[in-house]
């Protein structure tokens, strides 16, 4: 049966949003923070939130602040350091521990422990020529006030009482350099999601429903939406209505988007990366690590295939984990088809799939390795940050599953991006999140993007700009050229988070 839409008063929600993610929860939570009155709707198609990126088994969980992550400041031809990435990226996820400050203080967060934990954030090299890099790194980061108190040694000993694993075993004649930021993080995206469900899910005009998943789009000529909605255990459908829709729905965001219509989606397509960790068994093992710790990618890997050696909390419980090690699925989630791929292929995205894969060649010969890697390459890789270890003590985990940007360009036909990438219609009325790495850490500065580029009028209001600063103190202000401001957030942060550094 056709599902219909002809009852003239029927209920028009304000926001509908698509997926039980940590993007869905950031926004719905920040739009009722700055109107109660809004009526949101959303659908998730599984039967739990935070059950595919989001969740914590398949997010790195790092709390990106580019203070480890080797890949966001590059080596520049004439040797100098770009650190204008990672400078964005500390100063976006400086935004999002305020407002989960925010979210604490006001009673909407459970207890802070629950989803964010104080870990060291390292960087560890071998060679001549990336100690030499690292060296030039620390200099040039020491120069933003977000990564002061950064330390940097290329002393054996010191490296090795930050973290006793990576030193054990190593050739002492091989030199090594460290970088140290003890005010790192470790963040469960899966625990912070539920929260934010929990609570938002309570306040009147909300009406968030799991096993429903949206299977077409129309709009007509008075600007309402109507999205199809099929029942998953019934497979009855119907038809919903709202007047602003944010599909936020990880890897299968793409192919939703695509359904919508709107110009703005023509061209994107998707290249997915699928991921497995190594999960440490042993104790003592996890007991002897403490610290995020990632060293330099392979050449031609994707950004979310840095190795670290990762100490993790997850449901209260220690975790040391290795990782991860990439992949190749047509899925574009974890709990996906095998057809999403081939599903997601138009006429408009031809070219620069095409162009993109042209491009690219070295990526895909990596991704390949990985799919034909032996427990024994595993271990090796294992090895190159842990010499001891004992292959008896970890166990192959998949991880979760990416979907990497792949959009129209006038130079090269296609490119492959490895970020997020927000689509808005040209009236705001519809969003959709597309892309990977670091999204889960960028929220908060995603979604202040998207209410102030969708809502302009209300978000440009005396009302809504003053609950902005409430919620994110540096609202509208660059802390990168401010010391004393970067200083003063972060402490407010710190103490509201209950964070050690």
């Amino acid at each position: 049966m056709t599902p219909t839409d002809t009852t003239p008063d029927k209920p028009v929600s304000d926001v509908i949003v698509i997926g039980a993610g940590i993007m869905s929860a950031t926004l719905a939570v920040l739009l009722k923070a700055l109107d109660p009155a809004l009526t949101i709707a959303g659908y998730e198609r599984l039967d739990a939130v935070a059950a595919e990126s989001s969740d914590a088994w398949n997010n790195a969980g790092t709390g990106h602040s580019a203070f480890c992550e080797l890949n966001y400041t590059p080596e520049r031809p004439d040797g100098s350091i770009d650190i204008g990435k990672a400078d964005k990226i500390a100063e976006q996820f400086e935004l999002s521990k305020q407002f989960w400050a925010s979210l604490v203080q006001e009673g909407v967060l459970p207890d802070p422990a629950s989803f964010i934990q104080s870990i060291p954030h390292m960087s560890f090299v071998w060679g001549a020529a990336n100690v030499e890099y690292l060296r030039k790194r620390h200099a040039a980061l020491l120069r933003s006030p977000l990564f002061q108190g950064m330390e940097f040694s290329e002393d054996p000993a010191q490296i090795a009482a930050w973290i006793p694993l990576v030193m054990d075993g190593r050739d002492p004649a091989t030199p090594v350099a460290a970088t140290r930021m003890a005010m790192g993080t470790d963040v469960n995206f899966g625990a912070l999601t539920s929260s934010m469900y929990h609570y938002v899910k309570g306040l009147p005009g909300v009406n968030f429903q799991l096993g429903h998943e949206v299977e077409d789009f129309r709009r007509k000529d008075d600007g309402i939406w109507r999205l199809k909605v099929r029942n998953v255990a019934t497979g009855e459908s119907r038809i919903v209505r709202g007047r602003f829709v944010f599909i936020g729905a990880g890897g299968g965001t793409l192919t939703l988007l695509e359904k919508t219509d709107i110009p703005e989606a023509n061209g994107f397509g998707g290249f997915p990366v699928s991921g497995q960790w190594l999960k440490c068994q042993n104790p003592a093992v996890i007991a002897r690590h403490e610290a995020k710790v990632y060293g330099k990618p392979a050449v031609g890997s994707p950004p979310m295939s840095m190795p670290h050696l990762d100490t993790r909390q997850i449901n209260g419980q220690k975790e040391l984990l290795f990782g991860p090690y990439a992949g190749f699925s047509t899925k574009f989630l974890k709990q996906g088809s095998y057809t999403d791929l081939f599903r997601s292929i138009e006429l408009g995205n031809i070219r620069p799939l095409l162009f993109a894969g042209a491009r690219n060649l070295g990526l895909t010969r990596y991704l390949i390795g990985q799919v034909l890697q032996s427990p024994q390459d595993r271990t090796a890789a294992l090895r190159e940050y842990y010499p001891t270890a004992n292959p008896a003590d970890w166990q192959l985990e998949v991880a979760g599953q990416r979907v990497q940007v792949i959009k129209k360009d006038k130079k090269a036909g296609g490119v492959l991006e490895f970020g997020t990438e927000m689509v808005t219609s040209a009236d705001g009325s519809m969003a959709a999140l597309l892309g990977a790495s670091p999204g889960a850490s960028t929220a908060v500065a995603i979604m202040l993007d998207l209410v102030q580029k969708c809502f302009p009028e209300r978000a440009a209001s005396p009302e809504w700009q003053a609950r902005f600063r409430a919620l994110v103190p540096s609202f509208g202000q660059k802390l990168a050229p401010n010391p004393a401001l970067t200083a003063a957030v972060r402490e407010r942060s710190r103490q509201a988070l209950q964070l050690e550094h």
